[in-house]
C-alpha cells in the first residue's frame, strides 16, 4: 500500500508564498482549487505562487481542480443575509436557481432546505404561510453568496458538466492541473462525459476523481470505480443526503467497496474543522484521520482549514503527522 497523500485547499488564507512554502514543508503533496468560486484564469497569480512555493520546497505539486458540475448553489447576494432562528423568509428573497424554486413549488409542507453544507436549515410550510411562498428558519446563520443548496429527497436532473467546466478543461494543462474532481457523480455516464471532455482537451494524462455526495453515487459505486482513478468520500454534501448518524456507516461501506476493488479513495471534509480558529485539533478529529488511514484511504484532504482558516500550515502539520502515525499502525 503506497504512501497516503496529503492535500490542502488553496484560498485567501494561504495565498502568501511563505505560508504555501510552510505547508509544503509540513508534508503537503498538493492542493485543491474550487472552481465553484473562481476560474483558472482568475486564480492564475495564486497558481503561479503555488508552483513557485513548491519548487522552493523541493516538491512537485499536484493541482486538483474541483469542478462546478451539477452542484446546486444559490446565486449572488448584494450583501450577506442573517437568517434568524424561528423567523420566516420569502423564497423570492433568496437567489435560488430555477430548479430549486420549481422543486419547492412542488414540495409538500416540511421539505427541508439545507444551505452552506447544512450549516443553515430552512423548511417549507410553516403554519402561518398561507400562500406557500415562505421558508421557516429552523437553524439560522449568516448566508453568503454561492453557498450550496440541498433538498433531501429531491433529485435534480442537471448535466454533469457546465459550459464553464468545459472551458476550464481546455486550459487545464496550461496551469499544471494534475487531477479533476467531479462533484455529485450519479452514474457512470457522468464520468464518461467528463473523461470524453478531458480527452478532447488533450488531457488524457489528467486523473479523474469521482466525488460521492448523494445516494445515487452510493448506489452506483460499483459501476463508477472502473471509470475513475480515485473515489472521493465527500462528507460535506454526503452528510446532507442523510441523517448525520448514518454517515459513518456509509463511509465504512464505501471504503470497503474500494478496498475490495483495489481502487484508491480520498476522505475529505471537516477533518480538522476546529483548526479554523484553534491551534490544536480535537481528539475526535485526529482519531477520525487515523481511522480513515486504517480503513485504507489513499489520500486525505482539508478544505476550509487551509483556504480560510487561521492556521493553514499548522493544520497540514497535524494532518501529516497523524497520517504517518496511522501508516505505522496499519
Amino acid at each position: 500500500m503506497g504512501k497516503v497523500k496529503i492535500y490542502g485547499t488553496i484560498g485567501p488564507a494561504c495565498r502568501d508564498g511563505e505560508i504555501l512554502r510552510q505547508m509544503f514543508r509540513e508534508g503537503m503533496d498538493g492542493v485543491r482549487l474550487n472552481l465553484s468560486h473562481t476560474s483558472l484564469e482568475e486564480a492564475s497569480a495564486l497558481i503561479e505562487s503555488l508552483h513557485k512555493a513548491a519548487s522552493e520546497s523541493g516538491v512537485i505539486p499536484e493541482l486538483l481542480i474541483d469542478m462546478q458540475g451539477p452542484e446546486i448553489r444559490i446565486g449572488y447576494l448584494k450583501a450577506p443575509v442573517m437568517l434568524e432562528e424561528g423567523g420566516l423568509i420569502e423564497i423570492e428573497r433568496l437567489p435560488f436557481p430555477a430548479a430549486v424554486k420549481d422543486a419547492l413549488a412542488d414540495s409538500d409542507p416540511g421539505q427541508d432546505v439545507l444551505l452552506d453544507d447544512g450549516k443553515i436549515l430552512l423548511r417549507t410550510g410553516p403554519s402561518s404561510d398561507r400562500h406557500g411562498n415562505m421558508l421557516q428558519v429552523i437553524r439560522g446563520g449568516l448566508l453568503e453568496s454561492r453557498k450550496s443548496v440541498a433538498l433531501p429527497g429531491c433529485t435534480f436532473r442537471t448535466p454533469a458538466m457546465t459550459k464553464n467546466d468545459r472551458e476550464q478543461l481546455k486550459r487545464a494543462k496550461e496551469y499544471g492541473v494534475t487531477a479533476v474532481m467531479q462533484p455529485f457523480v450519479r452514474s457512470r455516464e457522468d464520468l464518461l462525459e467528463v473523461r470524453s471532455a478531458l480527452d478532447d482537451s488533450g488531457c488524457k494524462d489528467i486523473r479523474l476523481l469521482a466525488k460521492i455526495e448523494n445516494r445515487d453515487g452510493i448506489k452506483s459505486l460499483g459501476e463508477l470505480i472502473p471509470h475513475c482513478d480515485e473515489i472521493v468520500i465527500a462528507r460535506g454534501d454526503l452528510g446532507n443526503a442523510m441523517d448525520l448518524w448514518e454517515l459513518p456507516a456509509v463511509q465504512k461501506h464505501i471504503s470497503e467497496v474500494c478496498r475490495k476493488a483495489g481502487r484508491g479513495f480520498m476522505v475529505v471534509t471537516q477533518m480538522l474543522d476546529s483548526m479554523m480558529h484553534r491551534q490544536v485539533p480535537t481528539r475526535a478529529e485526529v482519531s477520525d484521520i487515523f481511522n480513515a488511514v486504517i480503513d485504507g484511504a489513499s489520500s486525505v484532504m482539508v478544505t476550509g482549514e487551509t483556504a480560510a482558516g487561521d492556521y493553514p500550515a499548522l493544520a497540514i502539520r497535524y494532518l501529516y503527522k497523524t497520517v504517518r502515525e496511522a501508516e505505522k499502525f496499519r
